[in-house]
């Protein structure tokens, strides 16, 4: 007779098979006996999401906590439409646009449309849920998929998304616009329809990013075939900021768009710097004695993947969900570790900083140093792979507890330069330090250690000012968090602004004569 560790490692064996290559998995009742799925309910491995569904969580996530969920949220989605539906469904022109600007936050509510649909609003995890609406498509020449998701193709939702879409979402919107290469797909849709006022809007919008090429051959097209066309710029503000045409990506322009829309706040209400500090060892010294209170937490993690290591740990009876207390104390260690070596690194990118050098030049070379010498203790100790230190992660990662999905991995090599092509143009050191930091954790370019990296950069830049070295306080950790996470989601940097410059001493002392 089969113990319950075995019993438990043959369910296991079940999930693993319906994982996903992110090692998310969505189950129908369906696709399981209900032996298996109320044994990996009770044990935490699954979590029901409405009747007839679950997805996999992590059997360590306390009640409430919200990662499981929203790391499976759009593979959810695509099982569970496609189920439903077949093909014969898409988001919203709207939703549609924001996942073609490389916005896959997950929203509190997703639109979707099927002609089988019956208008329902389906409540799901955490606040969340689908509204399906009956509603005829747009032909499939209109629509595409995405990573099982369909939507609306760029053309056809720019046109068909309602006008408050380009003031109400314009990163969103602006990024969507600089992808189009040419005026033709648009314009095809535009003579087909008839759609004089929509030709109008859309030529105004293109105007607005500094397109006048497409807005002017959408408007003399337009005329041409009889139209009657009035050029209307639907964003309610001009844009500061040149987008490349030649970008194939649409994340390099968003992280633009963000960077310009964001400035002006921080410039606003962070404390102006005093430039570099005069005395540039007794600044290194206060760095130095600040080393032992500089805390700090990890902001990744992924969905929970069953892996064959821990089947096979679960079917000989080692397994511990709360953790083995030795291994525990020995990943600490080689973290403790890791940290000095990288602020040592740190303090010495700084001592370049205070000789005049340009920090954006100076992180965008040292980064990868201080992200080595952060995990190489662990990578020695045999905890990670040596190739865990090669650089950039080449999979997807999650944030606990966001609702923020951080880029995939191929738009991580898209957008980190042109993080440290701002980073090197920006004139005010607040707005390098505040942004740098909200910036690298939105992108999220490495596997772990993105915060702790954060806020070396942050620093940094803070040094060229003649800030004092600024520790996050493990006691507002909430309000940080909640901080990026309304950056992060709503594309408001306010509370992290005004967060930040409570914590950051101007450093006057540093400055007397």
């Amino acid at each position: 007779m089969a113990s319950p560790s075995e019993k438990l490692a043959q369910s296991l064996e079940v999930l693993r098979k319906l994982q996903n290559y992110k090692g998310i998995a969505v189950i129908k009742t369906t696709d399981m006996t209900r032996t298996h799925r109320d044994r990996l309910v009770a044990r935490g491995f699954l979590r029901r999401v409405i009747k007839g569904w679950y997805i996999s969580t992590r059997p360590d996530e306390r009640e409430g906590n919200t990662t499981s969920w929203y790391t499976s949220f759009w593979y959810f989605a695509s099982v569970y439409f496609n189920a439903r539906f077949g093909k014969n469904w898409c988001l919203s022109p709207e939703q549609s646009l924001s996942i073609h600007g490389g916005n896959m936050t997950v929203p509190k509510q997703l639109l979707v449309r099927s002609p089988n649909a019956q208008n329902n609003i389906i409540q799901l995890l955490h606040g969340t849920s689908f509204l399906d609406f009956s509603l005829t498509l747009p032909p499939a020449s209109e629509r595409e998929e995405k990573d099982g998701i369909q939507i609306y193709s760029l053309a056809a939702g720019l046109l068909s998304c309602s006008p408050e879409f380009f003031s109400g979402n314009a990163t969103d919107a602006r990024t969507c616009l600089a992808t189009v290469k040419d005026s033709s797909e648009i314009l095809s849709l535009l003579l087909d329809g008839g759609h004089s006022v929509k030709a109008g809007r859309l030529a105004g919008a293109f105007r607005n990013i500094g397109r006048d090429k497409i807005a002017d051959e959408i408007i003399t097209t337009m005329k041409s075939a009889g139209y009657d066309v009035r050029e209307d710029d639907p964003f309610q503000t001009k844009l500061s900021v040149t987008l490349s045409s030649r970008e194939t990506s649409p994340y390099a322009n968003r992280i633009k768009l963000m960077w310009h829309s964001m400035r002006q706040n921080v410039i606003e209400n962070f404390p102006k710097g005093k430039g570099l500090p005069k005395d540039k060892e007794l600044y290194l010294k206060q760095v130095e004695d600040m080393y032992a209170t500089d805390a700090y937490n990890s902001l990744s993690i992924e969905g929970y993947r069953v892996t064959a290591e821990l089947i096979e740990q679960v079917r000989s009876g080692n397994w511990n969900p709360d953790g083995n207390k030795a291994d525990k104390e020995q990943r600490d260690a080689m973290a403790a570790r890791g940290y000095y070596q990288a602020f040592q690194k740190v303090k010495e990118s700084i001592k370049v900083v205070l000789e005049g050098k340009n920090t954006g030049e100076v992180t965008n070379n040292d980064h990868g140093i201080w992200y080595r010498e952060l995990f190489a203790p662990s990578v020695t100790a045999g905890i990670i792979k040596p190739s865990d230190l090669a650089g950039y992660r080449n999979e997807q990662v999650y944030i606990k507890g966001s609702m923020h999905t951080p880029l995939n991995s191929i738009a991580v090599r898209d957008v980190v330069p042109v993080l440290f092509d701002l980073l090197k143009d920006e004139t005010e050191p607040g707005v390098r330090a505040v942004l740098g930091h909200f910036m690298f954790v939105y992108i999220h370019p490495y596997m772990d250690g993105n915060g702790r990296i954060a806020r070396f950069l942050m620093n940094v830049m803070l040094a060229s000012g003649g800030y004092s070295w600024t520790v996050i306080p493990m006691e507002k950790r909430d309000e940080y968090f909640a901080a990026l996470e309304r950056a992060s989601v709503e594309q408001d940097i306010a509370d992290f602004v005004r967060f930040i410059a409570g914590l950051t001493e101007p450093g006057n002392s540093l400055h007397a004569p």
